[in-house]
C-alpha cells in the first residue's frame, strides 16, 4: 500500500456549495469511494492563518499568524518539515503565500516561483501569485511536480473558487460555477492518482459571504468540506475530524512521528 500523499486545498469553498455543485466529488462518496465531512475552519477564517493551521496544526491564535499581512516564516513544524526531516521529498503548487510562510519570506518570484531546493522545507514548488492564475494551469503545474520528482507529499492549492466568491459573493451563479468548473478539473486527475495508490485529502481553507469576504461564524463561511479517498482510511462516517488535526491526519499516512493533533478513527492503522 502506497503512503504517498496528495493533500488538495480548494481556496473559499464553502461546504455548501460542495455539497450541492461538485457533483464529481458527490459521485465518489455515492460509490463508496470518497467520504465526505463537514468541518468548521478556525478563525479568524482568513487565508494566510489557515493555510498555517492546515499545514502546522496550530490555530491562528497559537500561531501568530493573525491576518492576511504577517509576512513571515512559520513558527511552527510544518507538514513539510516533519517530511524532509524524515527522509520524505516534499512539493507544493500553490499560492506564493505558502512559500512565504515555509521556504522563503518575502516571497521574490524570480526566486520562489519554480524552487528545486532540497535543502528547504517544500523542496520542489510551482507558486503563482496572481488570484486569476487558472486552476486548470496549477493541476498541470502539480503534475509536473510529480511526475518529475514522484513527491511523498504533494500540496495542491488553486485559488479561483475563492477568487469567484471575492468577486460576485456567496450567492452568486459565478461562484458555484467555478466550483463545478473545479469539480471537472479533479475528475481530469483523481481517477489515474487514485488508480495509481495515492492517498487524497481535499479540503478548504474557509468559506465564503454575500459580503464579498469571509472571517466569521456564518455557517457558509466557516462551514468547509473534507473529502478523504484512499485505502488508508476507515471511511468512518461518525468520525468528528477538526481542522486542526489535517496535519496529524497527514503524518499519520505519511508515517512521520508527531505531536499534532489528529483523528485516529479516520485511519485504519495509526502508526
Amino acid at each position: 500500500m502506497s503512503r504517498r500523499v496528495i493533500y488538495i486545498v480548494l481556496d473559499g469553498l464553502s461546504d455548501l456549495v460542495a455539497r450541492e455543485h461538485m457533483g464529481y466529488l458527490l459521485a465518489l462518496t455515492e460509490a463508496n469511494i470518497a467520504t465526505h465531512y463537514t468541518i468548521s475552519c478556525e478563525l479568524p477564517g482568513i487565508s494566510r492563518p489557515l493555510y498555517e493551521c492546515l499545514l502546522t496544526g496550530a490555530t491562528p491564535v497559537e500561531s501568530g499568524v493573525l491576518h492576511n499581512q504577517v509576512v513571515r516564516l512559520s513558527k511552527q513544524t510544518s507538514l513539510f518539515d516533519l517530511a524532509r526531516s524524515q527522509g520524505k521529498t516534499t512539493a507544493a503548487a500553490a499560492y506564493h503565500w505558502v512559500s512565504e510562510l515555509y521556504n522563503n519570506a518575502p516571497y521574490d518570484p524570480v526566486r520562489d516561483r519554480i524552487t528545486c531546493a532540497p535543502e528547504l522545507p517544500i523542496q520542489y514548488g510551482m507558486f503563482y501569485h496572481k488570484d486569476h492564475y487558472p486552476d486548470d494551469h496549477l493541476f498541470l503545474d502539480a503534475e509536473y511536480l510529480r511526475r518529475t520528482y514522484d513527491p511523498d507529499l504533494l500540496l495542491i492549492h488553486p485559488m479561483n473558487i475563492d477568487d469567484a466568491g471575492h468577486k460576485f459573493a456567496f450567492d452568486s451563479k459565478q461562484y458555484r460555477n467555478q466550483a463545478r468548473m473545479t469539480d471537472g478539473i479533479l475528475s481530469n486527475w483523481l481517477p489515474s492518482w487514485l488508480e495509481q495508490g495515492y492517498q487524497i485529502v481535499i479540503t478548504a481553507d474557509h468559506g465564503m459571504n454575500n459580503d464579498f469576504s469571509h472571517g466569521g461564524i456564518l455557517p457558509e463561511e466557516r462551514q468547509v468540506p473534507l473529502f478523504v479517498m484512499g485505502e488508508v482510511f476507515s471511511h468512518d462516517k461518525f468520525a468528528s475530524p477538526k481542522q486542526t488535526q489535517l496535519c496529524g491526519l497527514v503524518a499519520d499516512i505519511l508515517k512521520l512521528p508527531h505531536d499534532k493533533p489528529n483523528c485516529r478513527t479516520m485511519l485504519k492503522d495509526v502508526p
